[in-house]
């Protein structure tokens, strides 16, 4: 609803992962390019976590629009909750194999098949597992002897496991010491530090409008508070801006100053200290007149 006022053709700080606004920082490009060549040259496991809402889904969707040239077949596993059976299954499903009534041992002989069938036209094939900290190790194991299916050159099938820092611990545990050994690459995601949330905001301003007035909106100080309160997290980076725009539009402001930040950061429970509340209640009274006043352009 602010976009017109502050002249911007996207919304810049939209929280679905959105491809077009990868922000490549030095561990995200290395995180992508050891993904890519990981499943690129068929090396069977490959693991990649990194705490709440630091850009894995987004990298992976990167990943994805990057293989999709390659005639890569992929079952995205986005519900880790599964039994062994279910899991089976569900990848098949997205593979296009009929399982209805099917046993376990049925659905792997097709299973099998069907990734012969693409190795001999040199195909890719690959499972994502989304949220994979919550896999039982039961499931793991299972997973884990998926990757017997192969050539005796290559794996027939790449797994690419996707999860939070949990993910580690449990793939560094003695129970499945084996499954680790598989795993060909692992990559880990952080947080953005000050200069790279300076640079995350700006890049996703730039791209939903004009260069020129786009960075103009979030001043330094403004970006620091950003930090501040979001830690560099990626995701809550845009809750906020989010909201600071909107409330910046609301009060019809040129740009958003650090005060509003604050207010977003305490409203959205990310800060403890409250502005003061008379200052507060004079903003909330402007903030209800401009929505009264815009009402006919949001």
């Amino acid at each position: 609803m602010y976009k017109e006022f502050y002249k911007l053709r996207l919304n810049p700080f939209e929280i679905a992962p959105d491809p077009s606004f990868l922000f490549l920082t030095r561990r995200h490009q290395e995180a992508l390019l050891a993904l890519y060549y990981g499943v690129h040259r068929r090396k069977g496991f490959v693991a990649l976590t990194g705490d709440v809402g630091t850009g894995k889904t987004l990298l992976i969707r990167c990943l994805l629009r990057m293989l999709k040239d390659n005639d890569t077949a992929c079952a995205y596993v986005f519900n880790s909750r599964l039994s062994t059976l279910e899991f089976l299954h569900y990848v098949a499903t997205e593979f296009g194999l009929a399982v209805s009534g099917k046993t376990k041992g049925e659905v792997l002989q097709d299973l099998r098949k069907y990734l012969l069938a693409r190795h001999q036209r040199k195909l890719t094939t690959m499972i994502v597992v989304d949220d994979a900290q919550d896999l039982s190790f039961k499931l793991l194991e299972e997973i884990r002897l998926l990757s017997n299916l192969e050539t005796d050159e290559e794996k027939l099938l790449q797994i690419l496991l996707v999860g939070q820092p949990e993910l580690d611990e449990k793939l560094d545990s003695f129970k499945l010491r084996q499954l680790k050994q598989r795993i060909a690459l692992r990559s880990h995601l952080e947080p953005l530090d000050l200069e790279e949330t300076s640079g995350y905001i700006r890049h996703r301003l730039q791209l939903a409008g004009t260069p020129s007035e786009a960075c103009n909106l979030f001043g330094e100080e403004t970006i620091e508070r950003v930090f501040h309160h979001s830690g560099g997290v990626a995701r809550l980076i845009n809750t906020v801006c989010e909201n600071a725009l909107i409330t910046a539009f609301a009060r019809q402001l040129t740009s958003v100053p650090p005060d509003i930040i604050d207010e977003v950061a305490y409203d959205l429970r990310l800060s403890l200290a409250s502005p003061p509340r008379a200052e507060r209640s004079k903003s909330n009274d402007v903030v209800l007149q401009a929505h009264e006043d815009t009402a006919s352009i949001v």
